[in-house]
């Protein structure tokens, strides 16, 4: 067997590994909050996370992929297509053990961040350390900080102005359908924004922002209005239990937007190098972007859809149940937090991940009650794993490197 279909064949066994992974992992980011407030069980978060995930992974995800460098490494490093070839192979490798090893130990990390980290430890073996765009590198360290601490914020004042206004005042449920079209009508102005800027889909449909903007407006104020009918119409709970019941309808647009978001964007994490290896053996060179034929995105889409339904369950529990106690309103607040966050970030040009959004924002609901109420030793574990992931795939990443060289080269 040639060198090529020899790494093609290595591309994609890890490739679909590297999906699962990411599907086992990242499944939390969506519907950790749901669960941990009980708007839906394990079983049927997993079945949706699944579906939107492979849905969005497949039909909204991008079909052109930059070189897998992602403006990390320098060009000049990367100007050999077999030595460019193999670094993809150990970066896909590399980045999908510490996924692994992390989903393990049930600690949410960012699967991207691993697909960087092990691109810089390729980078610095072929072209040292003058290869790596460190001021870019710069900018994902200091979102390991601005995001979580961003969303915290965010999802402990939305949680501060439900308590405030509806929780703690005598007539619960007529303040809850009072300020329903302001709660819904926000939501999915940021749901459709989010999905007009943040997935491959809507960045295609290249509205300006005016228009996104009206588009989103628009929407959601029918939205706002027509939910507020509709909760009227069928919420037969009262009080306390009215008003969360209210909030989980929220709760579960929020969540399904976050999935089917996380299979359009997380794909290329998966597929990016895959898909350079079968450009180049396709076509004997490899360019600045790569065409994802639709067969490749379908292949990402089942490895993701299977990491969440085999491992999905062990980060949600971590992020639904151990950092703090979650109720519906709590729900609401944090996935509008993290969404909101990635919206403002993205439209900012700050590399943010979805997992520091979304466990900033348990934190921020959690901290809302008091701190007694958030498992501190919990996120020191998820902090510690964070801030090793970019160092520790890059290690893997040379280590792998350096074997697949002697082994081919």
């Amino acid at each position: 067997m040639t060198f090529e279909y020899t790494i093609l064949i290595l591309g994609y066994i890890f490739g679909l590994y590297m999906a699962w992974n990411i599907g086992a992992n990242d499944a939390a980011n969506a519907m950790a909050s749901s669960v941990g407030a009980k708007a839906i069980t394990l079983r049927q978060a997993v079945f949706v996370a699944g579906i939107l995930n492979f849905v969005g992974a497949v039909f909204v995800g991008s079909h052109v992929v930059d070189t897998i460098s992602k403006g990390i490494v320098s060009p000049e490093a990367l100007t050999d297509p077999k030595v460019a070839i193999v670094g993809a192979l150990s970066a896909l490798i590399a980045a999908a053990l510490w996924v692994f090893f992390a989903t393990w130990r049930a600690l949410p990390v960012s699967t991207t961040h691993a697909i960087v980290g092990a691109m810089v430890g390729f980078g610095i073996m072929v072209g040292g350390f003058s290869s790596v765009n460190w001021w870019k590198l710069a900018g994902i360290v200091a979102s390991w900080i601005i995001s979580p601490i961003f969303s915290m914020v965010l999802s402990f004042l939305v949680f501060k102005i439900i308590y405030r206004f509806i929780l703690t005042q005598k007539d619960l449920m007529a303040r809850a359908f009072g300020l329903s079209p302001y709660f819904i009508g926000t939501t999915f102005f940021v749901v459709i924004m989010s999905f007009l800027c943040k997935t491959p889909l809507g960045k295609r449909m290249a509205l300006d922002t005016i228009t996104s903007t009206g588009l989103s407006l628009a929407i959601a104020a029918l939205m706002g209005y027509a939910g507020k009918y509709l909760l009227k119409r069928h919420t037969k709970k009262t009080g306390a239990e009215g008003v969360e019941h209210t909030f989980r309808h929220l709760q579960l647009v929020t969540a399904c937007y976050m999935a089917l978001s996380q299979g359009a964007n997380d794909v290329a994490n998966a597929i990016g190098p895959l898909a350079l290896i079968y450009f180049f053996v396709s076509n004997g060179s490899i360019g600045g972007q790569i065409e994802v034929p639709i067969t490749l995105l379908l292949f990402g889409g089942v490895g993701i859809a299977a990491g969440i339904a085999m491992w999905g369950h062990r980060v949600i529990e971590t992020m639904g149940h151990k950092i703090t106690t979650l109720t519906n309103t709590r729900g609401f607040s944090v996935e509008f937090g993290a969404a909101t966050t990635v919206l403002l970030a993205s439209k900012m040009g700050l590399p943010v991940s979805t997992t520091h959004a979304a466990v900033g924002s348990v934190i921020g609901v959690g901290l809302a009650r008091g701190i007694e109420a958030v498992n501190f030793r919990i996120v020191g574990q998820i902090m510690l794993y964070w801030f090793i992931t970019v160092p520790i795939a890059a290690i893997t990443s040379m280590v792998i490197y350096k074997i697949l060289c002697l082994i081919f080269f």
